[in-house]
Order: structure tokens, then sequence, then C-alpha cells
């Protein structure tokens, strides 16, 4: 029978149309299923590349598998490959059609061509099924007996495959023993190699139950083995070589001559065009010699002409991994590396991962011979366009500033930096000028002239402002316009976001009253009762200090605030060295190019905080823990304050209030000494939109409650079920049923930020609104809550997404709800129950 003419429907098997399209290529391989006529191999491939086609761009094809199955009876290896793939695909996920394949599978792996033999084997191993483990053994056994090498080669990694699908099937049919035995005996070094794999996989997972396994992985590491690997080390591919050399580096000499002999052999490999072999080289020579200390300082020598060859050979991301391992051994020995410091210069076209990582090393490697010609060079890069790039480029100048290289010169670079008036160059300038007084008081004198006539308004970044107002506050006696710069800075307090700013803003304003008491009374006296009345915790803890050290004694306060310093002799590093050797103890991975051990980015106690997502199905529900769920059936266990009436709340609120009032702190001159009555003036007056300092320290400190407090509004009329119940699951699919009835923001009262010391508290409030909570999450200043309620009459439930940001006291809210009609009643309800906590 003649092959069907080619349909024109679709041109291009790359764009196929659908359905129609599968039930089109269906009739068209059932009509040549069996078909031996000519040119029937040439339409079957066409047809196998289109349902190829639809299956890579998610095209639901598995009604086609049997007729896929009929038309791989043919000698035609491009359609064979074509059709393990398409099997290896849906066999997998679904079973009974896998049993379909297993007897052309069996065939093949007796077919007269070696390469089909080896690919039907590898397809059989990879359907991964367990029910048919059974078929495995024949197969397997017959390939490693296989008198070609890459049907060996295929079975050897096929045994490794069985041993996960069925680890006891595995050593029954005493597979290792087969392994170990091709290991030592087989001509073939791929072979070779995927026997070391598979038994290193095996026998490590094996030696926890059996001696006898771990046993068999120490003599991995014998001296025989370890020298028959490396007398037929050039027989290997890369990937072997790779594999080879990271067992050998387990290995442990007997003596020194034993390294030299290692290292004679395998010196050639530091000139492979291949960048993992050399890596995998370095890492070897490394280990052998780290405890012969003159061998390896040479070590070092010899190996940086391979590593800055690799840097420059390769597209930016081998650049980047090669820089990374670089870049830790400069930090180990950067004297080694401080004559090639031009090899660490930024290129034009790199991209900035790869800037930014050579930026590291220039500072790394300076010293007194190459410190101008390295600051030079970034100077250069701090008038750069991108932003990014001038930003570290001047971090890095500081840095080489801090090493007490070439101060004088570097001092003036930075301070013609802030003559630039470029805001992101001004910014890091004076960071980096606020860390070099610190360490160098002496050159205060030329650097407060120039800091002195920058405008505190052209300053926007916190870092940069915070740095400003540290200078403003240390040197005010140097500064002539400091109080008033102080001055114009606290009356836009509530304009100031950033409570790392107010933080500095607040000390500064306390040394500039040390200093200069006259101009700086009435703005120590705005900043304390601003300070006192802010919404952050620790702004409000800062100035509470500050206001009752000053009430006590004012001499005590200027030692305490304002001491005699010394200068900083050494910056914190942000590693230790504990890391940074575990870190070279796993050289050639990835914890080189992340800058942490693997334990950091593997383990699950120390991956990243709670990610937010859209959708409730992302969060593991199930797995929350009893800390972050509070279920529903727990209300009872809860203080039965929780389950009293509204009214109820409201009494025992009232009853519960202290007479005395705090206001917050209105100075009433009561110091402890009479001369220091009227140093320090509290009349200042905060806007409506500062919230008064009622926060639950007030308590501690014996403050009281303020009795002008607006209370919260009474709840709307909409009764909801207390007891309400709803299954995770249950919750999943609603939320992603359901439309979002409404999305709006609102806040929270600062009570009840301070109130918020875990977000169980808030979880137990709702729940005694009869709100309760099915997940929790995240992390300060931002929490992540899904709350649900029911209809105390019908079955109606609502859903709530809340995302509580304590920082800024706002709060986001979605809610989905059964009845559309009464979403606005319960927001309102929500918002209530939400305004209240803090105050009960």
């Amino acid at each position: 029978m003649a092959p069907p003419a080619q349909t024109h429907r679709s041109p291009s098997p790359s764009q196929p149309s659908g359905k129609g399209e599968v039930s089109d290529l269906k009739m068209q391989l059932r009509q040549l299923a069996g078909s031996r006529a000519p040119g029937t191999d040439d339409a079957k491939r066409e047809l196998f590349k289109k349902v190829i086609s639809c299956m890579t761009i998610g095209i639901d094809v598995s009604s086609v598998f049997s007729e896929m199955v009929m038309c791989s009876a043919t000698s035609d290896i491009v359609l064979k490959k074509m059709c393990y793939l398409y099997v290896g695909n849906y066999a997998k996920h679904n079973p009974d059609l896998a049993l379909l394949t297993i007897n052309f599978l069996q065939r093949d792996c007796k077919d007269e061509d070696p390469m089909i033999r080896g690919l039907a084997l590898r397809s059989l191993c990879s359907l991964r099924v367990t029910n048919l483990v059974e078929y495995l053994v024949g197969p397997l056994g017959s390939g490693l007996k296989d008198s070609n090498g890459y049907v060996r080669t295929v079975a050897s990694i096929g045994v490794l495959k069985l041993y996960h699908i069925s680890a006891s099937t595995c050593m029954d049919a005493d597979f290792p023993a087969t392994l170990k035995h091709l290991m030592l005996n087989d001509r073939d070094a791929q072979v070779v190699a995927n026997c070391l794999c598979a038994l290193q996989e095996i026998w490590g997972l094996e030696a926890t139950k059996s001696e006898e396994a771990a046993t068999e992985r120490e003599t991995l590491l014998s001296k025989p083995l370890i020298y028959y690997l490396l007398n037929r080390f050039k027989e290997f591919s890369e990937w072997a070589q790779c594999a080879v050399l990271e067992l050998v580096s387990k290995y442990v000499p007997s003596d020194s001559d034993e390294i030299f002999d290692m290292m004679n052999l395998l010196e050639d490999r530091l000139q492979h065009a291949n960048g993992a072999v050399v890596l995998a080289t370095i890492k070897l020579f490394l280990q052998l010699t780290l405890s012969m200390a003159d061998i390896h300082q040479q070590v070092y020598e010899r190996i940086k002409a391979p590593l800055l060859t690799l840097v420059s050979s390769g597209g930016p991301e081998q650049s980047y991994a090669v820089l990374s391992h670089l870049h830790l051994l400069v930090m180990r020995a950067p004297y080694i590396f401080s004559a090639d410091y031009k090899h660490f210069y930024c290129q034009y076209n790199e991209p900035f991962y790869v800037k930014k990582l050579k930026l590291e090393m220039l500072t790394a490697v300076a010293n007194e011979s190459n410190t101008y010609e390295i600051v030079t060079e970034l100077c250069e890069y701090a008038a750069n366009v991108d932003i990014p790039m001038a930003r570290e480029s001047i971090r890095a100048v500081g840095k080489i500033a801090l090493q007490q290289y070439d101060v004088n010169a570097i001092v003036d670079r930075l301070l013609q930096f802030l003559e630039m008036e470029k805001d992101h160059v001004t910014a890091e300038t004076l960071v980096l000028v606020k860390d070099l007084l610190r360490k160098y008081p002496q050159w205060s004198h030329d650097c407060i002239a120039v800091v002195g006539n920058i405008s505190s308004k052209n300053v926007q970044e916190p870092k940069a402002k915070a740095a400003l107002i540290w200078m403003l506050g240390e040197y005010a006696q140097d500064m002539q316009d400091a109080p008033y710069v102080l001055e114009s800075l606290i009356e836009n307090w509530e304009e100031e976001n950033s409570a790392e700013v107010r933080l500095h803003l607040l000390t500064a304003v306390v040394k500039c009253f040390f200093r200069r008491p006259p101009e700086t009374q009435k703005a120590l006296g705005a900043a304390l009762a601003a300070g006192i009345n802010d919404f952050h915790q620790d702004v409000h803890d800062r100035a509470l200090l500050y206001y009752r050290l000053l009430q006590y004694n004012v001499f005590i306060a200027e030692r305490v605030v304002n001491p005699p310093k010394q200068a900083v002799s050494v910056f914190a590093d942000t590693q230790s060295s504990e890391i940074k050797d575990r870190i070279f103890d796993e050289f050639n991975s990835l914890s080189v190019v992340y800058q942490k051990p693997s334990y950091m980015f593997t383990d699950k106690e120390h991956r990243g905080p709670f990610a937010f997502s859209e959708e409730i199905g992302n969060l593991s529900i199930g797995a929350e823990s009893t800390d972050n769920v509070v279920p529903a059936q727990r209300i009872e266990a809860n203080d039965k304050d929780l389950l009293l009436s509204t009214s109820d709340k409201e009494e025992s609120k009232g009853s519960s209030h202290n007479d005395s009032a705090y206001n917050a702190p209105g100075y009433d001159g009561s110091l402890a000494a009479s001369s220091q009555a009227d140093l320090v003036s509290l009349d200042y007056k905060p806007t409506p939109n500062v919230p008064s300092a009622t926060f639950a320290i007030d308590d501690l400190l014996g403050l009281g409650l303020p009795a002008t407090a607006t209370p919260p509004p009474s709840p709307p009329v909409l009764k909801l079920n207390m007891k309400a119940a709803l299954e995770p699951n249950a919750f999943q699919q609603k939320w992603r049923q359901l439309p979002i009835s409404i999305s709006q923001e609102t806040s929270i009262n600062p009570q009840g930020v301070a109130a918020m010391t875990s977000p169980q508290t808030l979880i137990r409030h709702m729940q005694g609104n009869s709100i309760h909570c099915i997940a929790s999450g995240g992390q300060a200043p931002n929490f992540k809550f899904f709350f649900y309620a029911q209809k105390a009459e019908e079955p109606s439930t609502y859903l709530v997404e809340c995302i509580v940001n304590s920082s800024s006291c706002k709060v986001q809210l979605k809610i989905k709800a059964d009845d559309q009609s009464t979403s606005q009643a319960f927001s309102e309800l929500f918002q209530s129950a939400l305004s209240k906590f803090g105050f009960l």
C-alpha cells in the first residue's frame, strides 16, 4: 500500500493544530502500521515528528500510543529513537500503557543492531514502573554481558536505575558484583566509568544497612584501584575524568613521593580545554598538598595561569564560574595574585555579575605597590553610566582605603566624588566617608569641609542620609550649620519613612545638644517628643531611653550617649574563617559559586523566609506546624476571654483601664537637679497623624494607657459561626474557584503592631471574633494569614488573604465569599475586629 499523500493542513511539524490533528495522526499511523511499501519509513518519520512536536508543546497524544508501538516494528534507527522518546514520556505516568511496550522493548533488546539493543535497554530501564521490575532483570543481565561496549555502558547505568526502583531486586540479582567485575576488567573505558559511578551510589546507600557494602565502598579508595584508574586516565571521556578525579581527591596517599607521582601524572590535565577537568585537577592538587605549606604555595603559582586562561577563553557563564573559584583562591592567598591585577580589570561588554566579582578581587589583591593603579581604574568605573557598577566601584575604593593602602590619595578621590553632583555617587560616598572617619578620625577636618557643603535635601537614600546625620552629630562642633540642619530634618519627621534614619536623627540631636546646647534645645525637645510618639518600636524605645537619661542626669547621659571613642581598627567580616574553610573543602562545586557551604542552601532550616504567593495552593497548609496553624478545635482551649460576647468584652475593657493616663511626655521640668530644669523643652505638638505613644512597653514602664484614645468602632450586624470548621483541601478548592469580592488596603493601629509579638497573637484575637486561621507564615515586618469564617444562620463561607506590614502599619486584604452580597458587611466586621487588636 502506497503511503498517503501529505496533508497541507499543517505544513510544519512544529505547528500542530490540536485535537483534530491528533485524530488525523492516529488514522494515518494506523494505515502505515505493518506496511512495507517503498517510502513507508519516510512517511512514518514525518508522522512521528508531528507526534513528538505535539507532545513537546503539551498536547496530549497518548491516544496514539498503540499505533506508535505498532509502527515501531522497523529497522530504521531514527524511528526507533523517536518511538522510545514517546514511550518513555507516557509510560511513566500510565503504567497500563507501559505494559504494552514490554514485548517490543524486550524484542528490541535482542536485535542484531547493537545501537538498537542499547536504546531499547535504556528505554526499558527508564520506564520506572515498580510493577514491571521483573521484566528488567533478564535484559540487564544480558546487557552487562553483551559483546558491544555501548550496550554494556547502558546496562551499567540501567543497574543503578533498577536499584532506585527496587533495591532488593537489584541486590538479589547480584548486579553490584557484576559491575565490580566489569569495572576491573572491561576494556571499554566508558563502561569502567559508568560502573564506578553506579557502584559509588549503590554502595554509598547500602553502607548504612550492610557491613559488607560499607567494606566494598572502602575498597573504592584502595591503592590498587586508584592506581588502576589513574593508569587508564587518558582513555576516559571528560565526564569520566571528572568522576575519577573526584574519587581520587578522597584518597589519602601514604607519603610525599606518592603525592608527587600522582601530580606529575595529572599535570597535563591543567592544560585541558574542558574547564571542569581543569577545576577537578586543581581541587585534587590543593587537597593533596594541604599539609605541605611550601608545595601548596607552589601549587597556587602553578594553577594561576590555567585559571586566568579559562576566564578569558569562555563565555560569561563559564567566566563567572571560574572567577568564583579564582576569587576563593585570591581571598586565601592575595599576595600570589597581586602582580596579575590587570587580569581583573572589567571589560565593557561583560555582564554586571562578572564585573562585580572582578571588583571584589581587585579589592583583595590591592597592596602598596598596585593601589594607585587599581584605584585609578576604579575611579573610571565610578563615572560609568551603569549605576550599579558605579556604586560597586565606589565601595571597592572605600574597602581599599580601609585596608590602609595609600589613604591620603584615596580620601582625596572620595571627596572628588562628592563634587560630581550625581545622587547615587554622593550617596555611596557619604556612607564610605562615615566609615573612613570611624577608622581615620584625623581626616575629619578635610572631610567635614566638603560634607558641610552638601544639602540634606539632595540626599534621599536612607543609608546615605543616616551617614550624613551621623556626621552632623559626631562633628557638630566643626559644622556651623549642624543644629539647624538637624532641626529642619526633625520638622519633616513624619515624612521620613526609614526607621534607620529616625534612629540616627535621635542620636545625632542628643550628641549635638551636648556640644551646642543653646542652639539645639528646641530641636532636642521636638525630636524626643516625636520619637516617643513614633509607631516604630525601636525609635520609640530609644527616644524614651534618651528622655529618661536626660531626666535623671545630663552628665551621665553624655557619658552614655557620647563617650570618648577609639578609632575602629578592623571592621567585622561578613564570613567567618570557619565558613571560608568549609567552602574551600567543597571546591569545584556550587558552594564556591554561591559563596556559602552546601548545607546553607540544601538544608531546610537554612532556606529563605516564607514566600508569598497569590495562590493558596502554593502554601503547605497540610504541613504547617502547630505553631503556625491554630485549628478551630483549639478555640475551647484558649483563654475564656476570647469567647466573651462583644458587650462583655467592652465591659471588661472598661473596668481594666487604669484611671491615670499617660500624656506622652509633656516635659514638666522635674529634673534631678534644678539647674537642669530648662535644658530640654518638650512642648512639641505632634500632628493628628502621629499616633500616641501607647505601646505595650508603656505598661512595663508604668506609663499607663491614654484616656483620650478613640475606641474602636462597633462591629456591623453580621453573625458568624463561632465553631466554624473548614478542611485545608476544601479551603484550597474554594480559593481557586471563587472570584475576589473585595481587594483593599486598610491599617492596623500601633497598639496592634506592638501586641503582635508573633503571628499567633493576631490569630487568637481573630478567633475570639469567630474568624479562624487556616495557614500563616512570614517574618517581621511582613506577615501573611489566610482566614475563614462562616455565617451563623446558613452555610456561607468567607475566605480572607491578609498581609500585615508591621513597619508601615498597613494591611492588604483580599476577600472571597460564597454570598457576594454580604462581602462588604463581612469586610467591615473583619476590619472592626482588626481595629480592636491591641486594645483588648
